[in-house]
Parts: structure tokens; sequence; C-alpha cells
């Protein structure tokens, strides 16, 4: 029986929650992908040798790869609010640190490192605060609006720390990340309400079963891994192809960049949007698979023969190859069932970003000095493996 009190409860604006955690991983991607663009202050403030701020620059990255999953296994226990607001805080108040004054590159390094760590909270936090109060059926539109805080990010942090760093310094231009992330972390504090759970019984109730013993969830991450490689292709080798191989300007090949990002972020939430409609992560998943691999032929298509195939093949890439993100991480939290979400995306995130990080220097080798249509059709291969992996029946299953 409700009691009066229960009654008055209203139920949280679900929209402002998905706000939040787009806007703590808005400010979490300023800091990661953001840091880049300092590179050439940083040498100067700091005193850094170009390997040494490339160090430097990595740092987050590592931290962020080491604790995604520990992350995601304190958000299934403590919840989502907490879990992002202490990380995102904390991280931020590490950036304030590295703006305070001139640090060895040692210092620096594990300052970032322990950055990289802190901010990681977010993803697992923010996706599962998203799965918590939204319905399947609209799951996929607002998974896919909180995927778009990847460019969102990028594109806060080119605009914003470049002009900074030049007239007031490094140390200055780290304040705008550490800055975004305190206040985003106060509002998620005071704001973000968590997704009701089961409530607790005696403890006499099993304990969930891992879902890490069948092989679904290892399949479902496996595939979102492999199309992780076309996508850092594109955006890895794109501007230095379009230079170097059509003599396109730096400025020139810099807004074909942000063009693209902004049409990648609306192909994210349309591919959301399809996924609520069909009633299926997987299924359009396999079907971008395809194209994936389609359009990365037509790039190396284009290269050998017309110039204006290879940039309209690349514009399609650019969209194609993101596409599948939202899909496979909301995929793999729905899978996993809540008692496990947070961790199956922490490992869908994990996968992901080692993907990433190895695909620039290894397609690198295949490139060499002009073998851009050789890397692009390599590339290819990746999504064809996909494909075959992506666990479509299981999912299907699951929801008979």
């Amino acid at each position: 029986m409700r009691t009066a009190t229960q009654d008055s409860v209203k139920t949280p604006n679900r929209w402002l929650i998905l706000s939040l955690g787009l806007a703590a991983q808005t400010a979490s991607c300023s800091f990661l992908y953001g840091i880049p663009f300092l590179v050439p202050t940083m040498r100067v403030a700091e005193g850094l040798s170009l390997a040494q701020a490339g160090t430097v620059v990595a740092a987050p990255s590592i931290g962020l790869l080491l604790t995604l999953i520990a992350w995601g296994a304190a958000v299934d226990r403590y919840g989502e609010r907490v879990i992002m607001a202490v990380g995102l805080g904390f991280s931020g108040l590490l950036l304030v640190f590295a703006a305070l004054g001139t640090h060895s590159i040692a210092l620096l390094f594990v300052v970032f490192l322990l950055a990289g760590a802190s901010t990681a909270s977010v993803n697992a936090s923010s996706g599962r605060v998203v799965m918590g109060w939204f319905s399947k059926s609209q799951r996929g539109v607002a998974m896919g609006i909180r995927q778009t805080a990847q460019p969102l990010g990028v594109g806060v942090a080119a605009l914003g720390l470049p002009p900074l760093a030049q007239h007031f310094g490094f140390q200055a231009a780290m304040l705008l990340p550490a800055v975004l992330s305190l206040v985003v972390s106060a509002l998620v504090l005071w704001l973000v309400v968590d997704p009701q759970r089961a409530e607790k019984g005696d403890g006499s109730e099993p304990k969930p079963r891992s879902p890490y013993r069948e092989p679904t969830l290892w399949r479902l991450h496996a595939a979102s891994t492999l199309l992780v490689v076309p996508q850092f292709a594109v955006s890895a080798f794109a501007p230095v192809f379009l230079v170097t191989v059509y003599h396109w300007s730096l400025l020139s090949a810099g807004w074909f960049l942000a063009v693209v990002q902004v049409l990648g972020a609306a192909g994210r939430l349309a591919s959301g949007y399809w996924s609520d409609r069909v009633g299926s992560r997987l299924r359009p998943m396999r079907q971008l698979a395809f194209a994936s691999a389609a359009v990365m032929l037509l790039v190396a298509l284009g290269d050998a023969t017309w110039p204006w195939l290879a940039v309209l093949a690349l514009v399609l890439a650019a969209v194609i190859t993101v596409s599948d993100n939202g899909l496979g991480f909301t995929a793999s939290a729905e899978l996993a069932g809540i008692s496990w979400a947070g961790r199956a995306m922490g490992a869908q995130n994990t996968a992901q970003n080692v993907a990433a990080s190895l695909t620039p220097p290894l397609l690198g080798l295949v490139i060499g000095d002009s073998r851009y249509a050789l890397a692009f059709c390599v590339a290819a291969v990746f999504p064809v493996l996909a494909i075959w992996l992506t666990p479509v029946r299981a999912e299907q299953l699951s929801r008979g």
C-alpha cells in the first residue's frame, strides 16, 4: 500500500538527467581529447620535447583504459549519481592542480594519468543512468544523444583550448576542462536521481549469474572492437590523406573533419532511432557493418580512380563508421542485465579503446608513404569479420 508521502514524490525529469549525463561525458571528452590541442604551448610552458609531450598526452587514455571495468563494477554496486559526481569532480581538482604552476614531466604524467582514471567513471555511470530512466522503445535515441558527447567535447576543446593557451598560457587553458568538470560534477550531485533498483531481500536470493559465462557478450565486444578499426582509419588518416594526396590545405582538411564530426553525431542519433523502431540493436549494427565494409572499399576505389569519389566516400565513411557505437554500447547493457550493466559497458569501452589506440600506428605501417588504397582495403576486412560475430540470434532469444 502506497503512503501519501510516496505519492507526493514526483518522478524526476529523465530528460534533465540525460542532459546532465551528456554534459558530464562532454566535460570528460573535452579533457581526454583536448590535450593534443595544447602540445605546442605545453612544450614551451613545461620545457618538454615532442616525445615527452606525446607521453604526457597519452597519460589520460592510459588511466581511462586501466579503470573502465573497475568503475563499471562500482556503478553496479553503489549507483550512478555518486560515482559520476565523485570521479568527475576529482578529475577536475587534479586539472586545477595541473594548472597551478610548472611541474616536472613525471608529475604531470601522474596527474594526467589519475585525471584520466577518475574521469573514466563517467563512461559507465552516464550510460547506466540512461538505461535506467528510458524504456527499451526510447533507449536507442537517448543513448544516441549521449553518444554525441565525444564530438561535442572535441568541439569544446578545439574552440576553447587553443585561444586560451595562445593568450594566457598552458596553465590557464587547463582551467577550461577543470572548471567544466567541477561545475558539472556539482550539478550531477545535486540533480541526478539514480534509477530505482530492485529491493534487497534477506540475502537468501542467489546472486545474478555472470553473463560472461555465455559467449554472447564476448562476441558483442569483439564485433564492436572490430568496427572501431574503420572508424579510426577515417578519423586518423582522412586529413593527412586529403593534404598529401589531393593537396588540400590544412585549414580545408580541418574544416572537413569538423563538418564530418557533426554529421557523425547525426548518424549516431539516426541509428538509435532506427534501433528503437525495429526493436533491435544488433540487426542495425550488423547492417552497419555491411555498410562500413562497402564504404571503405569505395574510398579505396576512389583513391585509385576519381578524387571526387574518394572525398564523397570519406564523408559517407565518417558517418557510417561511427553510427554503430551507441548500438553496441546499449546492447551490452541490455544483454548483461541491470546487475552487470556497468561492468559490461566498462568492458565494451575498454576493448574499443584498445582498438582505437592500436589502429593508427598499425595502419600507418600499411600506408607507408602512399599506400592509402591498400590501407582502406585492409580496414574493410574488420567489419566483414564483425558481421559474422554480431550475436543477432542471441538478442532475439533474449527477447523471446
